[in-house]
């Protein structure tokens, strides 16, 4: 190579390379490498070079964009590792926080439960307790409603057919003609009209047991007292009956009132009584009552009298209420058995 050769290279090296690092950034079209001017022929060795300087910039460049790339990655792991920070922008970072969160009060309840072992089983207990309780109540209440039905209206219903049957009885054997005459203590000795408490005939028979009475009937006294008949000359026909259940012949006692009639029919005779006197409420062990004077019915001479008796309030047995009576007359029955004129 020439001396006017190297004097020329000597001379392209000698710029700063700073200088012209700093200056060709500025105007990168001029540095671009991809479009290099066509060098002289007689500078092939300072041409050559040139570029070697001119790809400084570009490593540069190159070397800044590492930088780039490294402060634009940077963000993205300051932005990956705030995201758990952030429970909206980290979904699934946030999920696991909040699964062992949402874990920790089941853990808590259940670490909890081994502290009283003994609670559930209180609780089952007193449940089932409860329960059964309850199961008693409601079978005790539909007992009670089936016994109330069955006391005050099935017994009804049964008393009166058993009534109806033997009052028939009773009365076929007054038309045959049989029998020891106005009285008949085996199958009845009559039928009692009150026509201000009821409208049917009552059987009367002897007797106050309840299982008579239970029967529809109506019974005169043979104990503690002993009761006089309606064809004695003197004495008190004391008669009881059910007032509620069992027929309840007695029900509307508490209707009957002074001056009105009860009528008491045998096979030959209707015996005419007329209410004087009544007591609404009495003890049940006033026998007194039913005397063949009467105490407490204001009468002081033996006379022919008929008492009626029954329990009081209406669907209890605490007291006695108690109706008297005189006898005014007596008719014959007739052949078409025609009733008193009361009774018509």
């Amino acid at each position: 190579m020439s001396k006017g050769k190297r004097e020329t290279a000597r001379t392209t090296e000698t710029p700063d390379p700073d200088e012209t690092a700093a200056a060709e950034p500025n105007n990168p079209a001029e540095s671009d490498p991809a479009e290099p001017d066509a060098p002289a022929e007689g500078a092939e060795s300072a041409d050559s070079e040139k570029p070697a300087e001119s790809e400084k910039p570009a490593e540069s460049s190159n070397s800044a964009e590492p930088d780039d790339s490294a402060e634009s990655e940077k963000p993205a792991e300051s932005s990956n590792s705030a995201e758990p920070s952030d429970p909206a922008e980290g979904d699934d970072s946030a999920e696991p926080d909040d699964s062992a969160d949402s874990e920790k009060p089941a853990e808590s309840s259940n670490s909890a439960e081994p502290s009283d072992p003994a609670a559930h089983p209180r609780r089952g207990a007193m449940a089932a307790a409860v329960a059964v309780f309850g199961e008693l109540l409601i079978t005790a209440g539909l007992v009670l409603a089936l016994f109330v039905v069955y006391s005050l209206w099935w017994t009804n219903v049964l008393a009166d057919r058993q009534a109806a049957k033997e009052s028939n009885r009773v009365r076929e054997h007054w038309a045959a003609g049989r029998g020891p005459g106005d009285l008949d203590t085996r199958d009845g000795i009559g039928f009692l009209h009150v026509p201000s408490m009821s409208s049917d005939d009552i059987l009367v028979k002897k007797g106050t047991d309840p299982k008579e009475l239970n029967q529809g009937i109506a019974g005169y006294y043979t104990e503690p007292v002993k009761s006089g008949l309606p064809q004695d000359q003197s004495g008190n026909f004391a008669l009881a009956a059910h007032r509620d259940g069992h027929g309840a012949k007695f029900h509307n006692i508490d209707k009957v009132d002074k001056g009105d009639a009860v009528v008491f029919e045998t096979k030959n005779t209707w015996f005419v009584y007329k209410v004087f006197a009544t007591l609404p409420q009495t003890s049940k062990y006033n026998v007194d009552v039913v005397d063949p004077i009467p105490k407490e019915s204001g009468k002081k001479q033996r006379g022919r009298y008929i008492t009626l008796t029954t329990c009081t309030p209406v669907y209890t047995s605490k007291y006695r209420y108690v109706v008297w009576g005189e006898l005014v007359r007596t008719e014959d029955v007739d052949e078409d058995r025609t009733p008193p004129a009361e009774l018509r």
